[in-house]
């Protein structure tokens, strides 16, 4: 997405060769009208696989989330939490994962009578770098006996393994921007 490779280039950052730092416009500050056209863009390539559900992690894959299933026709959109809380139920799944962002493991959870059985679930998010997020919302779909039809991400690290892993297990993975590098502070894009 051409829209979203220019804000990547004019406003983010490249931290060493591995942190794409775009918090101004993406996923702390937001820029809306680019975060609706990334939620159709990715509504447009997933419609035809007919989705009932959108899944995200919190807290930074919830925007793109919500405007993705704004795009399509107002989709539930429910998200896996990262902390317990005494308001959580016992009907919960999880999932064990790792961030690469924060350095930390934690355990993502959601509750089983949000993601209905035989549910159609499209996992969203901002970031895919070692692919641990959505490994473990695919998890926790599948723990709910539901099925993804695909993954959407707006920002994809392709230097790093979850993408290309996602691709090899056959997942329709649709990443608006790839970045295949990072050198001397520039980001290089990937054209796939």
């Amino acid at each position: 997405m051409q829209t979203l490779r220019e804000a990547i280039e004019s406003r983010g950052q490249a931290v060493g060769s591995s942190i794409v730092k775009v918090d101004n416009f993406l996923n702390h500050r937001i820029d809306t009208r680019l975060m609706f056209a990334m939620g159709q863009a990715l509504a447009d390539h997933f419609r035809p696989a007919a989705p009932t559900l959108i899944m995200t992690v919190e807290a930074s894959g919830i925007a793109l989330a919500m405007a993705v299933a704004h795009a399509l026709d107002d989709l539930p959109v429910v998200f896996a939490k990262k902390s317990p809380a005494l308001n959580q139920g016992p009907n919960l799944v999880q999932e064990r994962i790792y961030s690469f962002t924060h350095q930390t493991e934690c355990v993502i959870r959601a509750d089983r009578g949000y993601v209905p059985a035989g549910s159609r679930v499209l996992v969203v998010d901002d970031f895919l770098a070692d692919g641990e997020a959505v490994r473990g919302m695919l998890s926790l779909v599948q723990q709910c006996q539901s099925q993804v039809i695909g993954v959407g991400i707006a920002i994809e690290k392709g230097f790093q393994p979850g993408g290309n892993a996602l691709r090899a297990q056959g997942v329709d993975l649709k990443s608006l921007a790839v970045i295949r590098e990072i050198r001397d502070g520039r980001f290089l894009f990937c054209d796939c």
